[in-house]
């Protein structure tokens, strides 16, 4: 009566990862990104080594459209400066990387771009720590007494 269908599953799992991305913090957003190119090339080095060409093709793609149009189209050069300058260059290196491995089926290059894109999540990981810490707000300071101040009247009701 119900069947299991892929379709509603992946309805669900959309659902899902839109859900997640709208209530996430830019971080998490990059973050994510990172998670979903890593998935990507994993995928598109599986399918090198199996010799399934189309899917291998669409796994590397993924992950160059992740990298180009997430990660790169994220950065501000202006406010993030040299640093923004430099991981620019290094997206593209990747995206570079990518495109050869794909063409030349070279799964070390494939290897090289997870290990780049490890080392770069594993620090924004570690800037996640401090940058969704909760802020500290410090608690009101009791009033001093003030015995002209107005005081609910407490009533015994006779009964």
């Amino acid at each position: 009566m119900f069947g299991s269908t892929p379709k509603g599953a992946n309805a669900y799992a959309k659902v899902g990862l839109e859900t997640g991305v709208v209530a996430s913090s830019p971080h998490k957003l990059i973050v994510m990104l990172f998670e979903g190119a890593l998935v990507a090339v994993r995928a598109g080095l599986v399918h090198m080594k199996a010799r399934e060409i189309e899917k291998k093709g669409m796994a590397i793609s993924k992950a160059i459209m992740i990298i180009e149009n997430g990660l790169r189209a994220s950065l501000d050069k202006n406010a993030g400066g040299q640093i923004a300058v430099s991981l620019d260059s290094l997206y593209d290196y990747m995206a570079r990387r990518l495109m050869l491995a794909n063409v030349g089926n070279k799964p070390e290059m494939l290897e090289e771009v997870i290990a780049l894109l490890l080392d770069l999540k594993t620090a924004w990981d570690a800037i996640g720590d401090t940058a969704d810490a909760p802020k500290q707000v410090q608690a009101p300071r009791p009033m001093a007494y003030d015995s002209l101040a107005p005081r609910m009247a407490s009533f015994v009701s006779a009964g």
